[in-house]
């Protein structure tokens, strides 16, 4: 059985035999499985009326335990400024995220999360851990790891080439 990619990949090789397709055989397959991986988990979150960039949201405020700045929560979800203070407006709104500005500087605000938030992520976290769970059992553990592991050196690679560009 061939995957999508590798058809697509096929029809450039017809076509093209003189390009090196390897890099579209995995930016392909790693775009394609973050596309299905984002449309499982969109389906679970939307049941609770949340977006996968909302969530993120309430994880990062979640996993750090305290207070975030805007701009903090932007480094620690991937997001633009502007990104995050939409989202933080819905989440506020819908009681799941508090905000209390700066003693000093009254320009800065402080974000946690509300009890209904903290109790949500909570709740939300072991399904999602679960889906992304029961979406990789038809790999081995071993095979998981090593997955794991080369993704890891490839995230380090593009941060490195592209965080002065993208950052």
């Amino acid at each position: 059985m061939e995957d999508v990619v590798a058809g697509v990949v096929r029809q450039w090789q017809r076509e093209r035999p003189d390009l090196d397709l390897g890099p579209m055989a995995l930016i392909g397959r790693l775009n394609r499985c973050s596309a299905l991986l984002r449309q499982a988990s969109d389906a679970l979150l939307g049941e609770e009326g949340l977006t996968r960039p909302e969530f993120d949201i309430l994880a990062a405020l979640r996993r750090v335990g305290g207070e975030l700045t805007p701009s903090r929560l932007a480094r620690e979800t991937f997001a633009s400024g502007a990104a995050v203070t939409k989202r933080v407006k819905v989440l506020e709104r819908d009681g799941l995220v508090a905000r209390r500005a700066d003693d000093r500087d009254r320009r800065v605000f402080h974000l946690s999360l509300t009890g209904r938030g903290r109790e949500l992520v909570d709740r939300l976290l072991p399904e999602q851990l679960a889906l992304e769970a029961a979406l990789l059992s038809g790999l081995a553990a071993e095979r998981r790891d090593e997955l794991a592991a080369a993704l890891g050196e490839l995230l380090v690679t593009l941060e490195g080439r592209l965080g002065g560009l993208l950052g």
